[in-house]
């Protein structure tokens, strides 16, 4: 399936979702899906405070559940999508997947390894690199996470009031 706007924009949206449903649950909301020839066959959210698990990124947990919907762990022709920019762990991780096609929407200027403080998913120096297309419903991705910061500060600055 060729890329276009509005395919990104249509998956970019179920990704929101996922985040939200994260958010919902008290993870740090982001939303990953895995896409081959126009079908999801791979989801994820943060689950990092659910799970126990360093790995459990929303990126990580929709390739997994990709590999395993294609029986490989070489994700040729696969697209992720993501409502912010991967780390450094995830964008190695889909180097080393051989995943095509990156689709990303809020920038990450502290911990994002996709142009912000590093781009290793089009470096040259590796074997494989990803096609990416950056800030596709950036705002809103923004706006997801900037509410849930906003809202955990808030409760915080609540507790402490009332435990003073």
């Amino acid at each position: 399936m060729e890329p276009s706007p509005q395919v990104d924009e249509q998956f970019m949206r179920q990704a929101l979702e996922l985040a939200r449903e994260a958010a919902s649950l008290g993870e740090v909301p982001v939303g990953a899906l895995a896409v081959k020839d126009g079908l999801v066959v791979g989801t994820g959210m943060n689950r990092r405070e659910i799970d126990r698990d360093p790995f459990s990124h929303a990126e990580l947990v929709a390739m997994r559940r990709a590999a395993e919907a294609v029986g490989a762990w070489r994700l040729s022709g696969v697209t992720v999508y993501v409502t912010l920019e991967p780390c450094a762990m995830c964008a190695g991780a889909m180097v080393q997947a051989r995943v095509d096609r990156l689709v990303f929407g809020a920038s990450d200027p502290k911990a994002g390894a996709v142009g912000s403080l590093y781009d290793l998913a089009r470096d040259s120096r590796h074997n494989h690199r990803v096609e990416v297309t950056s800030g596709v419903l950036a705002d809103e991705c923004g706006t997801v996470l900037r509410d849930f910061f906003k809202a955990l500060r808030t409760k915080k600055n609540e507790t402490a009031e009332r435990d003073n």
